[in-house]
């Protein structure tokens, strides 16, 4: 009887049966010339827990992003002198704007304001349920940046520089702290947009290449086309767990004998880590990204039931499923549908019932279960918009514009800074895009300015050589 023949298989082949793949972990950059995957420390597990500089107010950090700048004036900063002088020209000298040449005269606000809880917080009617948590909120009215269109105002809010490749907040802050959990990647974007940058919104860098986001789909895809398959060949087909841990333990041999004959090579370091975590996965991320299971009440509290809010609702509940399970950084993304020139009023409205609810929903969530003192949320668009019209919309503005933080050693029920009149330009305690970076690092226990990593001859933070702690801020 003739033996049956057994094929060769590929390292490629190995790895896209074993493990995530290349898309999902963010392997290409594994490769990057010069990176190396344990910096000083010397570590051998380069996801492991880390301590912090100093006692930390957070562990974890969840970012709800608003891609395209919801309009600050709208939202969570009235000015009355708006709707006094509304339609009158300009009486201000315009710093570089985006479109210059259609702005029009002063324009108020189509939204009515009330204040809530026992702050007094005044949110307008796009935000109704977050408004019934003013009292967990820290409102920072004073935000500035220089990027003008969107490409440099996202690279800038997310990695600190408008033009230059650097490592994203995120990577920084994975780098620094590790992961608490070590079948799950410490950083997460859930649907995340590939305009304006793209992964340079989210990348390493010169990082090590274990520390970039692993991306949960994109924003082009619908809940439904995620959900079921999250993370591209997170499980195998036609091959058991004891194979494929024997195929990977073979791979690493032949890796670790490559590494004992040669020199130190940090990207074959990244790699013997990244196909370990890829397998280690598969033992946790598909009951985690089983957002059904969850009861009804939860999925209601989300908007899970109502098709408006469905999609962000099951991003913020997967967050929340997350962050139990100790993910270090997750963003996600309302992607891209705030960027109003025109049209305010309606898409303004439209934008903010889609997520309105599921934020309220995520803030409950997390103070019943005890997790909120110990999770920082961080809500933000790139930029504000400008308090002239531009057609019936706003021009970008990032002159003064206004986040907001809850939870994770922020002050609730404040209001920092503020803007002149118009809502055009901080003027009161102004928080630059560093100091609001030096700011989130200090809440989860990081020196920004220890925080550095030696590339090409040069120390470098995520804050350069800037940024101020606003202290003010933090209980």
């Amino acid at each position: 009887m003739r033996a049956t023949q057994i094929l060769p298989i590929s390292r490629r082949a190995m790895l896209r049966q074993t493990a995530c793949g290349f898309g999902s972990l963010g392997l290409s950059t594994l490769l990057a010339e010069e990176s190396g995957l344990f910096g000083k420390t010397g570590e051998t597990n380069p996801l492991q827990a880390r301590a912090p500089h100093f006692l930390p107010r957070a562990k974890r950090v969840i970012f709800l992003f608003m891609h395209g700048g919801p309009s600050h004036l709208d939202t969570f900063d009235p000015k009355p002198r708006l709707n006094k002088d509304h339609g009158k020209p300009i009486p201000f000298k315009l710093s570089l704007q985006f479109a210059p040449e259609s702005h029009g005269g002063l324009m108020k606000s189509p939204f009515e304001f009330k204040r809530y809880g026992q702050s007094g917080i005044p949110v307008s009617n796009l935000f109704e349920n977050v408004g019934a948590h003013a009292d967990d909120l820290c409102v920072i009215r004073s935000v500035v940046g220089e990027g003008v269109d969107h490409g440099a105002a996202l690279l800038q809010l997310n990695t600190g520089t408008l033009n230059f490749n650097r490592p994203s907040i995120g990577s920084w802050l994975f780098y620094g702290l590790g992961s608490e959990n070590q079948n799950l990647p410490g950083y997460i974007e859930i649907k995340p947009s590939f305009y304006h940058g793209g992964a340079r919104n989210w990348h390493s860098s010169f990082l090590p290449g274990i520390y970039q986001a692993t991306p949960i789909g994109n924003d082009s895809l619908k809940v439904d086309d995620v959900k079921g398959t999250p993370i591209e060949h997170l499980l195998s087909q036609g091959i058991t767990s004891e194979q494929q841990r024997y195929e990977l333990e073979m791979l690493q041999k032949m890796n670790q004998r490559h590494k004992h004959l040669s020199k130190y090579d940090p990207q074959l370091e990244a790699r013997i880590q990244a196909f370990e975590l890829a397998f280690r996965m598969q033992l946790e991320a598909p009951e985690v990204f089983n957002v059904e299971e969850e009861s009804k009440a939860t999925k209601q509290l989300y908007g899970l039931d109502n098709k408006v809010t469905y999609d962000y609702g099951w991003q913020l509940l997967l967050a929340r499923r997350l962050v139990e399970r100790g993910v270090r950084v997750i963003r996600c993304w309302h992607s891209y549908k705030w960027d109003q020139h025109s049209d305010l009023a309606r898409l303004h409205n439209q934008n903010a019932q889609e997520v309105d609810k599921p934020i309220a929903g995520l803030l409950k969530d997390l103070k019943t279960r005890g997790l909120l003192d110990e999770t920082l949320i961080v809500w933000g668009g790139e930029f504000g918009r400008t308090p002239f019209a531009e057609n019936d919309g706003r021009d970008h503005n990032p002159y003064g514009y206004t986040m907001w933080m809850a939870g994770g050693g922020v002050t609730p029920g404040t209001i920092y800074g503020a803007t002149d009149e118009f809502g055009y330009h901080a003027v009161k305690d102004r928080m630059h895009i560093h100091d609001l970076h030096a700011t989130i690092l200090h809440l989860l226990g990081l020196n920004h300015k220890k925080l550095t990593y030696q590339y090409g001859g040069r120390d470098f933070r995520l804050t350069d050589v800037h940024g101020v702690v606003a202290k003010k801020i933090i209980s």
